[in-house]
């Protein structure tokens, strides 16, 4: 095997262009990889969205029945409807807020690829000295 000192430019602008396509490839592996991660736990995410949009629409509906029994005066069961009601409207309100308050700590970009794209082009421009 030839010492690096040994080989021509030629050779070397071959590795050179090997090593950057490589290098290449890996990157968009890694944001591939990244980017699935987040739209995963952006997912999950949602799921708590929609369950506690779900939730907060079955105690509204339970406040409804609750204020149709009171007006009907019937008996004192629109006060246990009204209780449930709120029970669920809580739950429904507390599963949006975690929701909510975990999409907000998901960043879009792809941050590890964005550092090793840094590193990448500092190595870069190491090599073409």
């Amino acid at each position: 095997m030839t010492s690096r000192d040994d080989r021509s430019l030629g050779e070397l602008f071959a590795d050179l262009s090997r090593e950057t396509s490589e290098l290449f490839r890996q990157e968009v592996a890694l944001a591939k990889a990244e980017l699935s991660q987040k739209a995963q736990q952006v997912g999950i995410d949602v799921g708590f969205l929609a369950a506690g949009g779900a939730v907060a629409y079955a105690g509204l509906l339970a406040l409804v029945a609750a204020a149709i029994l009171l007006l009907g005066e019937v008996i004192r069961l629109w006060l246990s409807a009204l209780i449930v009601g709120v029970l669920v409207a809580a739950l429904g309100a507390f599963l949006v807020r975690l929701g909510m308050q975990r999409l907000k700590t998901v960043t879009p970009a792809p941050e590890q690829t964005v550092e090793t794209l840094k590193e990448d082009a500092e190595w870069l421009k190491n090599q073409a000295r």
